[in-house]
């Protein structure tokens, strides 16, 4: 990424089409917490500064990019909001699935028995839901049966302020 035989335009591709998507495998079945969103944010903003190389000042001395200058460059494009998004989009897919097939099946799954004592860590739906909710959506079981209305959601999440 620090190399100047490649154009600063074809950077920031290269990372949304090669890195990014790496970094993410599977990432529709992560369970974030807020520690993990903060060392992926952390992550990006290191290869995007690495990207972008150092900024001058008005006086001519350079530093390094600060946070809200990489958001004005990759204008907001955030690893978190990407994995939510696609959180939002396996949701809605699994939601559109057959009762009988597996991923829904384990989806609206309630376990039986005791949980070991402590505060319980957030299971993968109330994470998805915490996500929903936060967007302002309603009856979002209903609305996930609907292919097209789901897919703008999702797409949405991409750019919602709040995730």
């Amino acid at each position: 990424m620090k190399s100047r035989a490649l154009n600063k335009s074809l950077k920031p591709k290269i990372y949304t089409t090669l890195i990014r998507p790496a970094v993410t495998y599977g990432c529709e079945a992560w369970t974030l917490t807020s520690r993990n969103e903060q060392q992926l944010r952390i992550f990006e903003r290191k290869i995007l500064r690495k990207i972008f190389g150092p900024v001058q000042d008005e006086n001519g001395i350079w530093r390094i990019g600060k946070n809200h200058e990489l958001d004005e460059l990759t204008g907001s494009a955030d690893i978190v909001r990407f994995i939510k998004s696609k959180r939002m989009a396996w949701v809605g897919h699994v939601m559109q699935m057959d009762g009988g097939r597996m991923p829904r099946r384990i989806l609206e799954w309630k376990p039986t028995g005791r949980r070991i004592r402590g505060r319980p860590r957030k299971r993968w739906i109330e994470n998805a839901e915490g996500d929903i909710q936060t967007m302002g959506i309603r009856g979002w079981r209903k609305l996930s049966k609907e292919r097209t209305e789901w897919k703008k959601i999702a797409e949405k999440a991409k750019t919602h302020s709040g995730l």
